[in-house]
């Protein structure tokens, strides 16, 4: 099977949350895959909602959807500037989901070739209670995953 990843054909997707590792992933896609069609792809997760105080009121969820749809919104842009920097375009998407289901399924549904994305953007007591989404997404993506530290 070629390697596509030259190719302007090449789709790579990149999940992107607020990590230091996710923003090192998309330098690293920007610098590897200039040539690619690269897409940004942030997952609201519901059940972080459930975390947080604002959801315990009545409107509070949907406050707290509103504002991560904004949080999203916001670091879309700022992808695009740092893509900028690079003399890369890129398309952005925000999908509602369990990021880890979310990054695989838009991955097949989208026909992407490859996944490149940060080691993790969790830590502590979270990330071992809801596992690692990185390796979740690595065990199922039907694409390569280049996973950036």
């Amino acid at each position: 099977m070629a390697s596509r990843n030259a190719n302007m054909d090449s789709r790579v997707l990149v999940p992107l949350d607020e990590s230091p590792q996710a923003w090192t992933a998309l330098e690293h896609a920007l610098e590897e895959h200039a040539d690619a069609d690269i897409t940004v792809l942030t997952v609201i997760d519901p059940i972080e909602a459930g975390y947080s105080a604002e959801a315990m009121f009545p409107s509070g969820s949907e406050e707290w959807y509103e504002s991560q749809k904004e949080a999203a919104a916001e670091r879309s842009v700022r992808a695009q500037e740092v893509a900028d920097e690079y003399g890369v375009d890129l398309s952005t998407a925000i999908e509602l989901g369990q990021p880890a289901r979310t990054v695989v399924e838009y991955a097949t549904e989208h026909d992407v070739d490859q996944i490149v994305m940060g080691s993790h953007g969790r830590s502590g007591v979270t990330r071992i209670l809801l596992g690692s989404v990185a390796e979740s997404i690595v065990r199922r993506s039907p694409v390569p995953v280049t996973v950036v530290r």
